[in-house]
């Protein structure tokens, strides 16, 4: 997760004014928080953790804060949220990820009711779902998986993903949603016209050999795969292709995906055209990810189609670079005030080993850069977690600890909230808000995968993650 709080805006209630601090999470806007809001999550972690493993919190001030003031406790409780977000013990906690939930509903600030939602394969087959506007990410994937007829035990192979479709049907991947989020909401919220998708939530291909053993499994398997090679994000020779076509012309699935799984780039994600700094400054390159690499394709001046492969284990670091200017009209926030309007750029680096005792850092600047972040992170978790043969949570969806908590609104009222709800009692009790608090995807188990050490450098947001303790000399 890469947290962010950019600016702050003016909010006021029947007590009087005050100041809201614009929480964004992987480049997006999420919510607006009181510092009090702050301080009493902040106090349940302890409670519930022990002030040793929750970061150093910004104290209370006794008198009214100036501009410069406020301007510093941004800055404190942006490296707070950092923290805690990279936390193994805490980022996928049920007291952050029902925090973050709650604070984006109270954000956005609508009634609560029913909403169709519409989930498509990659192959574009639609499967519309009743949920209401303030269910959670386990609850709308659970519902869909469960529409499908996909059995419970793959519900969390796959994982729910913002796309953009452009007229001629050009997909470009927005984010992958998380755990925290409202699938509704953050879909109404991004300027765009999104779609939802379900897709892979895996690297490691073994995991495609238990989904195809289910005939729905391997149905979202096949739409993925006839997808990419539609969209040429598949390397297929005019052979290949041919028998392909006829596997599809016959319905022969199983067979299909057997054929794909062989070819280049299957199990990748290919991004949108950016720049990179390699091999020279300004290079137009498209970046693929998956297999425990990224891959560059640059076409060179004669026309040829070069291609570039970094292995993840070949990586020390990696860092995320943001670079905001703002603009000088106001937008409307979500909840009716004013913050200001920002243009950025993004950049992702990492630091790789291209010889022995030749470290170099190479740089892509893309509108994509916080997705690519987080897919390396996926990428590396689950390297570790194979190494260590630790059985990978994600897949078992939700972590409980029984333990609840209080949310505190802007008003000061607060509201219960008890981690371990059935889906069951989460139908039963749709209209309410407070009782949608299990985690699904991303708790990391493993003791030897390290916490991704964040450092904010300046006035821009600077995101280092050092993900490669328990990654040795070994593997380089």
């Amino acid at each position: 997760m890469h947290f962010s709080i950019p600016d702050t805006q003016q909010l006021s209630d029947d007590s009087g004014k005050y100041t809201g601090y614009n929480l964004h999470l992987n480049g997006e806007y999420h919510c607006t928080l009181r510092y009090k809001q702050l301080h009493n999550f902040n106090e349940q972690l302890k409670k519930l953790y022990g002030s040793e493993n929750v970061p150093l919190f910004p104290p209370k001030k006794l008198f009214p804060l100036s501009m410069v003031q406020i301007d510093e406790r941004r800055a404190h409780l942006e490296k707070y949220m950092q923290s805690v977000a990279q936390s193994n013990l805490l980022r996928n906690c049920e007291v952050v990820v029902s925090f973050l939930q709650l604070a984006q509903q109270e954000s956005y600030g609508e009634e609560i009711h029913d909403v169709s939602l519409d989930i498509y394969l990659m192959n574009n087959v639609q499967t519309t779902i009743t949920v209401s506007s303030n269910d959670s990410y386990t609850v709308v994937l659970e519902r869909v998986c469960n529409e499908l007829c996909l059995p419970n035990t793959y519900t969390y192979y796959f994982a729910l993903f913002l796309v953009s479709c452009s007229n001629d049907n050009h997909l470009s991947i927005i984010r992958k949603l998380q755990p925290y989020e409202c699938p509704y909401i953050s879909q109404k919220t991004i300027p765009g016209s999104l779609r939802l998708y379900l897709m892979k939530n895996y690297w490691d291909l073994d995991y495609d050999l238990e989904l195809m053993t289910d005939p729905v499994g391997l149905g979202i398997l096949y739409a993925q795969a006839v997808s990419d090679v539609r969209r040429e994000c598949i390397v297929v020779h005019q052979d290949t292709r041919t028998i392909l076509n006829q596997l599809e012309a016959s319905g022969a699935k199983k067979e299909y995906v057997d054929l794909a799984r062989k070819l280049k780039y299957y199990g990748f994600l290919e991004f949108e055209p950016c720049t990179c700094d390699f091999p020279k400054p300004n290079t137009r390159v498209v970046v693929n990810i998956g297999m425990r690499e990224i891959n560059f394709r640059i076409r060179s001046t004669d026309g040829e189609i070069r291609e570039g492969t970094f292995k993840v284990t070949r990586m020390r670091c990696w860092k995320i670079t943001i670079n905001k200017e703002e603009d000088t009209n106001d937008m409307n926030g979500v909840d009716g005030s004013h913050h200001n309007a920002s243009s950025s750029t993004t950049q992702l680096a990492f630091e790789y080993l291209l010889a022995k005792n030749k470290l170099q850092w190479i740089t892509i600047q893309s509108e994509q850069a916080i997705l690519m972040s987080n897919l390396l992170q996926s990428i590396i978790d689950e390297l570790v977690l194979k190494k260590s043969h630790q059985e990978d949570d994600s897949r078992s969806g939700r972590l409980s600890n029984g333990n609840s908590f209080y949310y505190m609104k802007r008003d000061g009222s607060s509201q219960i909230t008890s981690p371990s709800i059935s889906s069951t009692e989460l139908d039963s009790n749709s209209s309410n808000g407070s009782n949608e608090s299990r985690n699904s995807l991303g708790r990391r188990s493993s003791s030897k995968l390290s916490a991704v050490g964040m450092r904010v450098m300046g006035k821009s947001p600077f995101v280092e993650n050092d993900a490669f303790e328990g990654i040795g000399d070994d593997d380089l």
